[in-house]
């Protein structure tokens, strides 16, 4: 195993952890080895070895030539549920990494973060092309009930409710055969379109109410809670584990086809290039970049760099194609990659940026970021697209959610725009439909018994 590089700051929100052991330091799998110096989570060795170097981001560390399951345990004398997730260092597994811990209670009042209100567990796999967040349900849809329940305990909630989309069916029929003699928890059926994990179109989905863009799922006395980190979760609770393995979708330009090689269990820390090896090793016939994470909100990585706890996948897509220095606008959606990996990609097609744009639903926070005012439901784009033609561009490239694409392309064809989306290449690398016109209604019936729409599970084309 190559060397494993442990993050000293595993999520996009806080700060970065203070090591607490120092080079030349043996380090045993499962053993603490970092703790927050203010938001954050503990960070504990995801193998056995020896810390070799400790720089200003990571803690390096060179494996042991054996490797064990084993771990060591959250420890004996903490018996509450939340401080083994505290300990645990458990952050959200889809997203941006917050303390699931501060998530799930309010530790300045010390009360449930909930009045009687609702666990909501995105288990949409939101991202399209990812698998393993419905492989682990498949495989063992109990924990996944026993730790909703942990978490409803801690939060103060009197209701679980699953989200997951319509299309995988056979999951569905294995979670309804346990809900059935569970009525604390329930599942409610989402459209196969993007973006239905954000945590404010899962509010809205499964509760019918529709959060500002400032507002948290807390304004709807509600949580949202990855799938896979419920799994985290209950693990801290019945084995006493941190959080030191992650499940990694791996798809895309590799050898032998574009299905999804799916590894539950990865060491946190271990390297991009590893993972693509053991999936089979690179297309002979090269590849464009290599995304972590899903192909919306992703960004390109080096070979080198290590997954972490809240990494989703490692996409590889296909070549870029030569734009030939053409003039590019780029539309800016919240639902998407921001200016900054819109520009990189303009740069990668070998394009000219020509104009920008942002989406009229992308609303900009004190911090700088944009939100989404409705995710999932978009306005029209005809305005952008006129500023586009009247720019002189000759493609637009976008970023937009299904809705946005959908209304993007109501219009910019027939201007004479050439429109590409930012995952083009790596829809095509995983055999995934473009995002171009919105072929499904975005209103999902909660019957399964129902004749499925033979194209519900398309995206769109």
């Amino acid at each position: 195993m190559e060397n494993i590089q442990m993050l000293l700051k595993q999520g996009a929100v806080g700060k970065p952890c203070a090591s607490i052991v120092a080079v030349g330091d043996k380090v045993k799998r499962g053993q603490l080895i970092a703790t927050p110096t203010g938001l954050g989570a503990n960070v504990h060795s995801s193998v056995s070895g020896e810390v070799i170097d400790i720089t200003e981001d990571r803690i390096i560390i060179k494996p042991d030539d054996e490797q064990s399951k084993d771990y060591v345990k959250i420890p004996e004398e903490i018996t509450d549920p939340l401080e083994m997730i505290k300990y645990a260092g458990i952050i959200g597994q889809g997203g941006a990494g917050f303390p699931t811990f501060i998530k799930i209670y309010n530790g300045k009042e010390n009360k449930p973060v909930l009045d009687h209100g609702y666990i909501l567990v995105n288990a949409s796999e939101c991202e399209p092309g990812l698998a393993h967040n419905i492989a682990q349900i498949d495989a063992d849809p109990e924990t996944l009930l026993r730790g909703i329940h942990y978490l409803m305990d801690i939060a103060g909630a009197d209701k679980g409710i699953i989200a997951i989309k319509k299309k995988h069916r056979e999951t569905i029929e294995k979670l309804d055969a346990l809900l059935k003699d569970d009525p604390a928890i329930e599942r409610h059926l989402l459209p196969d379109i993007y973006p239905m994990g954000e945590e404010r179109a899962v509010v809205r989905e499964c509760l019918g109410i529709e959060l500002e863009p400032s507002q948290l799922p807390s304004a709807a006395n509600a949580v949202v809670i990855n799938s896979e980190t419920v799994y985290s979760c209950a693990k801290a609770v019945e084995d006493r584990k941190p959080l030191i393995d992650k499940n990694i979708t791996v798809r895309g330009m590799i050898k032998g086809g574009s299905e999804a090689h799916v590894f539950m269990d990865v060491p946190v820390g271990r390297s991009v290039q590893a993972l693509i090896d053991e999936a089979g090793g690179f297309d002979e016939r090269g590849y464009g970049e290599v995304i972590m994470g899903g192909s919306f909100t992703g960004k390109a990585t080096t070979l080198d760099a290590p997954i972490t706890k809240a990494t989703g996948a490692i996409l590889v897509t296909r070549p870029f194609r030569d734009l030939h220095g053409a003039k590019v606008g780029i539309l800016v959606c919240a639902c998407g990659g921001n200016l900054e990996r819109m520009q990189d990609l303009v740069k990668k097609y070998n394009g000219t940026e020509c104009h920008v744009c942002y989406c009229k639903q992308a609303a900009e926070m004190p911090n700088g970021t944009r939100k989404c005012e409705r995710p999932g439901n978009c306005p029209g784009q005809v305005k952008n697209n006129l500023e586009f033609k009247k720019a002189g561009c000759e493609y637009i490239i976008i970023g937009n959610c299904s809705d946005c694409s959908n209304t993007v392309m109501a219009s910019g064809p027939k201007m004479g725009l050439k429109v590409m989306h930012m995952t083009d290449l790596a829809m095509m690398a995983v055999g995934h439909p473009l995002y171009r016109t919105l072929r499904v209604s975005k209103k999902v019936d909660q019957d399964l018994n129902v004749v499925d729409n033979p194209e519900d599970n398309e995206t769109v084309e």
